[in-house]
Order: C-alpha cells, then structure tokens, then sequence
C-alpha cells in the first residue's frame, strides 16, 4: 500500500555549522540529516516509504534574528528544492521559514510553494518566546490560507524562562531530557496549538491547517476537559475547542509508536485527521511502518493513514 510519511527531516551544512550545531554530536545523526541522495530513497525503499516530506531538523530558522534568518531559510529551501527536484515522485518538501521577519517569511512561503512546489511550511515552534497567536505573525497565516498549504507545527525547546523555572535542578542530561523530548516540548506545542485556538486564528483564518505529530502532543487527552472549561462563552469563539481540533488540526505518528496512545487519538478526532510519520532520522522508519502495518485496521483506515489523508490534504 501507498505511503506518505509526513514529519521527515533533513539538514544543510550550513545550519549544522551554525543554528543546528548541537546535531553535530550526534554523528549518525548529523550524517543522516544531510543525506539527500540515493542513500536516503534506498533507507525509505527499505522500509516502504513511497514519499517523504522533508522538514528542516529542529530548531529551524526560528530563533536567529531577522537577517540571519533569511538567509538560512532561503539557503535550506534552495537546497531542499533540488533534492525535491531530482527525486520528484519520492520527496516533498515543507518550507524553512524566517519567522522573526513575517513579510519575509509570507515571502518565502509563496516562492517556496510557487516556484519550488512545496506543499506547505514548518515552524519550529515559538519565535524567541513568542507564539503564533501574536498579532506580528499574521502575514504568514494568511499566505498559508491562501495558498491552501498547511502549517506544520513541530516542538522546539521551551523558552529559557520556561526551562528554567519548570525543568531545570537536575543534571544537564535529565533537564535537557525533561525539557524536550521527555515532556517539554511536547507540552509547549500542544501550548501552542492552544494559544491558536484561544488567539482566534482559526476563526479568523477558518481554512487554515496545522499539523502537529507525536500523536497529538497530548492534547486528544484533553478534548473534554477543554470543552468542559474553555467554553465558547467564556473565550468568545465560535466553536468549542474540540471543533477546531477535528477541523483545523492534522496528527501524525512522529515516532511515538504506541497503540493506546493512537487508539485515544482517533477517538478524539477520527481516522480522517491522521497521517503517518516516521520522525527520521531520530526515529526509524521501518519500526513506523511495521507498528501502522500492525495497527488492527480496515483497509480503508489503512489506506487513509497510510496515504489517502495526507494526498488530500496536500493537494498531491
């Protein structure tokens, strides 16, 4: 069966010279990101990967200043695009974006999907503390409603405040792990798709789509709780919270391979809302694909995770 696998990352050299230098301990790692030729289609052959949407590793561009930037931004694009273009039915690309200069950015995203053919955008979460409810980013949300190309929305470390008064006092190991990949982030992205939500986005921008992985970053947890205590009377929105998060917002896998957690996400938001993802290379694509092999499904919840969601959803 067809598969499109959502949350897959790359780096240049470039950024793992500069933003992304942290990658660099990690070799394996590092040597992987970069890889966009032959090596990268034989690893998705081997494990049933028909085409790859390619995102730049955290922390992406987000955290530079304006001019910096841009050109990282522009420069990952660049390089992206002529991956994309010599493997054209295997890989796809989610655009790299200044989000510290918005027009810059709104910019960026129209080149990156008319010239280039991306079919959307990633943001490393917040921009130097500051989320994308804030009034300041509201170029890129338009740009991206209007060209009908979803927003990818993935983790990034919290912000220092935040790391500081929620995750640090234990070893440099332990909060660096509490902080990201063990709670944190996870937490500051589902934070965030909140901040949306009560910011208003949705409603002002009703066909915008974001997409968050890790199974929904906990929020499908959440949905009555939410509905319970941030009711439309009390934030002024149009909907309750549940009725953006089954119509505004995607999920992927994300290397969190867990049945009940999959099991609790579909019963929030239905079949139709999630996609696969393999979250390479810090997670592996054939133990994503064996765990969505084994997941007890019809053929056609196999088929709309598998590829059919995501087709629809990114026009392909």
């Amino acid at each position: 069966m067809r598969c499109i696998a959502l949350e897959e990352h790359y780096a240049t050299t470039q950024f793992l010279n500069g933003a992304g230098v942290w990658l660099k301990s990690r070799p394996g790692i590092a040597d992987a990101l970069a890889e966009l030729g032959d090596a990268r289609i034989d690893a998705m052959d081997e494990a049933g990967i028909d085409v790859a949407v390619l995102s730049l590793a955290a922390p992406g561009a987000e955290q530079l200043d304006g001019p910096a930037s841009v050109r990282l931004a522009r420069d990952c694009n660049d390089t992206l695009a002529t991956a994309v273009q010599k493997y054209p039915d295997r890989l796809s690309g989610f655009a790299a974006l200044p989000t510290s200069e918005p027009e810059a950015a709104a910019a960026e995203l129209e080149r990156a999907v008319r010239s280039d053919g991306f079919v959307g955008a990633n943001i490393n979460g917040h921009c130097r503390g500051v989320y994308l409810d804030d009034p300041h980013f509201e170029p890129i949300l338009a740009v991206a409603e209007a060209l009908r190309v979803p927003i990818y929305l993935h983790p990034t470390m919290p912000p220092p405040a935040v790391v500081e008064s929620c995750y640090a006092g234990f070893s440099e190991q332990v909060t660096f792990a509490l902080a990201t990949v063990g709670w944190g982030w996870h937490i500051d992205t589902g934070t965030h798709v909140l901040r949306l939500i009560l910011g208003g986005v949705f409603d002002r921008h009703p066909d915008l789509q974001v997409i968050i992985g890790h199974m929904g970053e906990a929020l499908p947890f959440m949905v009555s709780r939410f509905d319970d205590t941030l009711t439309p009377e009390l934030t002024g929105l149009r909907r309750p919270v549940s009725a953006y998060l089954r119509e505004n917002l995607h999920y992927t896998f994300a290397n969190f391979n867990d049945e009940a957690t999959y099991a609790n996400l579909v019963a929030q938001v239905g079949v139709e809302r999630v996609a696969f993802s393999t979250d390479y290379p810090f997670g592996s694509m054939r133990a994503a694909r064996e765990f969505l092999d084994n997941l007890p499904l019809t053929w056609q919840q196999r088929a709309d995770i598998s590829y059919r969601n995501a087709e629809r959803l990114l026009r392909r």
